[in-house]
């Protein structure tokens, strides 16, 4: 949808579209159930999941703006959504009708402050690529730009008319529906919708600022400069605005063209070992990494020559910095756990990890969690994509349905700074499967957890070692601490104050009290309901007892509050 339609209107047509799915969704997964039609519900669930996908798959396309993101993002959320939804979401495609050429210009134009024939040697009318938030062109740069940047060829890339207007309606949109669906318990108990659409609304507002996709784009080729095999478009400041940014053109064989890579002599699977293991640095070593490495947003350069082992040179230029990444510390010892774990099949190491990142609770009871990780990597650990193509489906459904019901009982909710790691570990599967078909996950993986592992026991090293030497300090002055004590014992000014500890004490026994008549109550009201269902007439006997023990625990911790 363009720029002139108005705000209002968009904003109740995403809300109207909204509330819709959410009334039926309501009906069939809460109403039903709780009127006896569960089954009933059931049995059209994978069909109403399917039909709302391609729905809002359509209504993303002819609205374009945010929509096309939400709809990525919602391809991603394997925790919250069932895979009928994100399946069909997966293809989503981030591609528009272009903005007409006159339109795109006067934008620029207005921008850089100056006519565009001035600006650049020369600049095509059609756009090389149409999303939704902005479109690029090819441009040569002029004698001048092209003496300071040393290259002439480049890409500008220039936001649609109005399109800031539009992202603050659908931000506007999105906040007003995930209070919505912040009610539904069924999404409530695996993601905070308020705090997931604020993140989104960050990376929306990031992606929209050229200026700092331009600061993205030098930091990532700062951070992969002594590594031949990756490289980033090269800035050129001096036309580049919030919404006009121009970048070296770095087009050159697109990462999945195989008949293309084949014709230089570059074989597809050494492509896709080297993708992962790019991937992995970003995430694990730099903890700052490309959120939307799809097919479009990766080249293979070749370089010319041979390397040592006479194949030819090449690298992978990333471009499209708009959507990055970044991992807490936290976070990102979490994830370096859980790949370590997952390269040494250790299914006990890998929910750890899933702990240390938020996931779980730490009230989780991970036993059969454990069990069933490790089963999978008993079953399934070290096969490659083609490998699991031969496996049973019926098998993978079982473990699956098994797997599922086993995270619905567990307190799982997916961090939202975890949110773009998933996307982005999706996508690079899917590269690394359709280079290479064969290409097995665990050759990338246990080299570079391998690395990881020696970094953890050297970090291990240096935190015994601080720990010594802080323990060693404190022995050290622990003569004179003593000497002091004593002496101020035996002047009479040392003075040991309990009262506060003595009035937990007694809350402490008063609260193993109200326990008690808690578990009572519980015990009382559950074995009476039992009873009465069964038609007993001394169940409704014990379930008016149960409110002796239930006044107790109630007012006894009132009566605490006041103390």
């Amino acid at each position: 949808m363009d720029a002139s339609t108005p705000s209002r209107a968009r904003y109740r047509r995403i809300l109207r579209f909204a509330a819709r799915h959410l009334a039926v969704t309501w009906w069939f997964e809460i109403a039903m159930p709780r009127i006896g039609l569960a089954r009933l519900a059931a049995r059209s669930r994978s069909r109403r999941m399917t039909r709302f996908a391609r729905s809002f798959h359509d209504f993303a396309i002819e609205l374009g703006g945010l929509m096309i993101k939400v709809g990525q993002f919602m391809s991603s959320r394997l925790d919250v959504l069932p895979p009928e939804i994100t399946k069909e979401l997966e293809g989503l495609q981030d591609e528009v009708p272009a903005v007409p050429g006159p339109d795109i210009r006067a934008e620029a134009e207005g921008e850089l402050g100056m006519p565009l024939a001035r600006a650049f040697a020369d600049v095509e009318d059609a756009p090389i690529a149409a999303a939704s938030l902005g479109q690029a062109h090819r441009a040569t740069l002029t004698d001048a730009d092209a003496a300071i940047a040393g290259f002439r060829e480049a890409v500008v890339k220039v936001q649609r008319p109005g399109i800031a207007n539009v992202v603050a309606t659908d931000l506007a949109a999105l906040r007003r529906v995930g209070g919505w669906l912040s009610r539904f318990r069924l999404v409530s108990d695996r993601a905070d919708m308020p705090a997931l659409v604020e993140e989104f609304a960050r990376t929306s507002d990031e992606e929209i600022d050229y200026l700092h996709e331009a600061q993205s784009a030098e930091r990532f080729a700062e951070l992969f400069a002594a590594d031949d095999g990756v490289g980033a478009p090269e800035v050129v400041w001096e036309r580049t605005a919030r919404r006009v940014l121009t970048l070296q053109d770095v087009t050159a064989i697109k990462i999945t063209d195989h008949a293309a890579l084949q014709a230089v002599g570059i074989a597809p699977a050494d492509v896709a070992h080297r993708f992962a293991t790019t991937m992995f640095a970003q995430l694990f070593t730099h903890g700052w990494f490309h959120a939307d490495p799809h097919p479009g947003n990766v080249f293979v350069t070749p370089l010319g020559g041979t390397d040592a082992e006479g194949r030819p040179r090449w690298r992978l230029t990333f471009i499209d910095f708009g959507m990055m990444g970044a991992v807490p510390p936290t976070t990102r010892r979490g994830l370096r756990r859980m790949l370590i774990a997952a390269a040494s099949r250790d299914g006990k190491g890998l929910v750890d990890g899933i702990r240390d990142i938020g996931v779980l609770l730490p009230s989780a009871d991970t036993a059969e969690l454990e069990r069933a990780m490790t089963q999978a990597f008993a079953r399934f650990g070290g096969m490659g994509f083609a490998e699991l193509r031969e496996v049973d489906p019926r098998e993978f459904r079982a473990f699956a349905i098994e797997f599922q019901e086993l995270l619905r009982t567990l307190p799982f909710q997916l961090p939202e700074d975890m949110l773009l790691v998933i996307r982005a570990m999706s996508l690079t599967s899917g590269v690394c499967s359709s280079l290479d078909p064969a290409f097995n996950i665990w050759d990338a993986v246990e080299p570079f957890a391998s690395r990881l592992l020696q970094e953890e026991r050297g970090n291990v090293v240096q935190d015994v070692a601080r720990q010594t030497i802080d323990a060693a300090r404190v022995a050290a002055g622990l003569p004179q601490r003593i000497d002091a004590a004593v002496t101020r014992i035996e002047e009479g000014r040392l003075q040991v104050a309990t009262p506060r500890l003595e009035r937990r004490l007694e809350r402490v026994d008063r609260g193993q009290g109200r326990i008690v008549s808690a578990v009572l109550f519980a015990g009382l009201l559950v074995g009476g309901a039992v009873l009465q269902g069964d038609g007993v007439g001394f169940g409704t006997v014990l379930m008016v007892v149960a409110i002796a023990p239930f006044a107790h625990a109630v007012l006894g911790s009132l009566l605490d509050r006041w103390r």
